[in-house]
């Protein structure tokens, strides 16, 4: 199994903004399109599309803000897996390949995220791979998890 991260790009573009997640997931997460108008207002995000032996199977949007914290964090700030793609055990695979790119990419310690407590399907995933509430909120009301590596 090949797994890719690859930047969104004018070749990649239609079909990142293609991807769909379930209904009942629309409440826990923005559209790919408004993610990519976020990454252009702020220039910290990167989004990516993540492939699977050369098929788009989802999106992330991650990013390094360096006036967080005492070092700065990294952030998971968005993923997901396309809704024909969910429940084959796609979102642990490319979690798991996410969170060592990011930990290469950025050398960095720690990766957050945050989400809405009932978001139980991404609260499972995240806990799974060592997520761990850290008491603080971000500025949506969301719980912000970490992991340390």
């Amino acid at each position: 199994m090949n797994i890719e991260i690859k930047k969104v790009n004018d070749k990649n573009l239609e079909d990142i903004l293609k991807l769909r997640i379930n209904e009942n997931q629309n409440s826990y997460i923005e559209s790919t399109e408004e993610c990519l108008k976020e990454s252009d207002e702020c220039k910290f995000y990167e989004p990516a599309g993540l492939y699977i032996d050369g098929m788009l199977v989802g999106f992330a949007m991650y990013g390094f803000f360096p006036r967080e914290g005492e070092d700065g964090r990294v952030w998971l700030d968005r993923f997901l897996i396309d809704k024909k793609y969910q429940g084959e055990g796609l979102g642990s695979i490319m979690l798991d390949n996410l969170i060592k790119y990011l930990s290469n990419k950025y050398k960095c310690n720690k990766i957050f995220l945050s989400l809405y407590e009932n978001n139980t399907g991404a609260l499972h995933l995240y806990k799974k791979f060592g997520f761990e509430f850290n008491g603080e909120l971000d500025i949506n009301e969301e719980k912000i998890m970490v992991k340390k590596l």
